[in-house]
């Protein structure tokens, strides 16, 4: 059904068509070249069933040939989706493009999605997700900066938190798990019935792994921190210094004792 699908949209069409989330170049020069352009992208069970319904209308495709492939290809994805479930509240941000696609397919899984960031401007071409996630309350931030995605983090208090390295950070200093979106999450297929529970098990691995964070925190308490960061507000006193120094031996002796005492001597 979708190869039909693909080949009457090809035949209609005067030119090949194209799609693109948040892809500004791509969609540029489609458009210069009198290309049909295609927001959004086959994501998740209305994702998909959208962008088939906006190749039907674009390219002319019959409703028959829509309605198969709908018919043969949704029910694969709410399999799919239903077969990896994820429960968890989570933040996401990242620069890729595909920050609204991802959460879109987080919120099919299952997900408690709060908040989503991109560094990405508002297009028409991401404006299916934009309303998509918004009805849903979820809050949708364009052009969002480093202060955005934190201050995010800080008021939703997720259970995981998804996006650049210095938010991961963040979160991580607060014993809360968090991904990294560039190679850990905008890396995996998103698309169609693949793509449906391509990100159940990274995520939901990440969000049960929170006591192992809460261990580690409690471990290394006050480390990195204050006179503990290895930059103090005064300078130690001389006299200190080379009282401490005088204590430990130096010079061949030291170097021999240190040997025996690692050798059990």
């Amino acid at each position: 059904s979708l190869v039909s699908v693909a080949a009457q949209a090809r035949s209609n069409c005067e030119r090949p068509y194209s799609y693109a989330a948040s892809r500004i170049p791509s969609s540029h020069k489609s458009s210069a070249s009198n290309r049909p352009v295609l927001g959004s992208a086959p994501v998740g069970r209305d994702g998909t069933a959208e962008w088939l319904d906006s190749i039907g209308e674009t390219c002319g495709v019959e409703r028959r040939r829509i309605d198969a492939a709908k018919n043969q290809f949704l029910p694969m994805v709410e399999g799919a989706l239903a077969a990896a479930p994820i429960e968890g509240r989570i933040t996401l941000s990242g620069y890729e493009g595909s920050e609204l696609l991802v959460a879109r397919l987080l919120v099919e899984s299952g997900a408690d999605v709060r908040y989503v960031g991109t560094a990405l401007p508002q297009t028409k071409w991401s404006e299916p997700d934009r309303q998509w996630l918004e009805s849903r309350g979820i809050e949708v931030n364009y052009r969002a900066s480093l202060e955005d995605d934190l201050a995010a983090f800080e008021e939703y208090e997720p259970d995981l938190a998804i996006g650049t390295t210095p938010v991961v950070q963040a979160a991580k200093e607060k014993s809360v798990p968090g991904l990294y979106f560039t190679n850990l999450i905008s890396a995996r297929p998103l698309a169609g019935p693949a793509g449906a529970g391509a990100l159940s098990q990274v995520v939901s691995t990440a969000i049960a792994s929170r006591s192992r964070f809460d261990e580690m925190t409690a471990f290394f308490e006050g480390v990195g921190h204050a006179e503990t960061a290895g930059v103090w507000s005064d300078p130690p006193e001389l006299e200190e210094v080379e009282a401490t120094s005088a204590k430990k031996p130096s010079g061949k002796s030291a170097r021999e004792d240190t040997l025996k005492e690692a050798m059990g001597c």
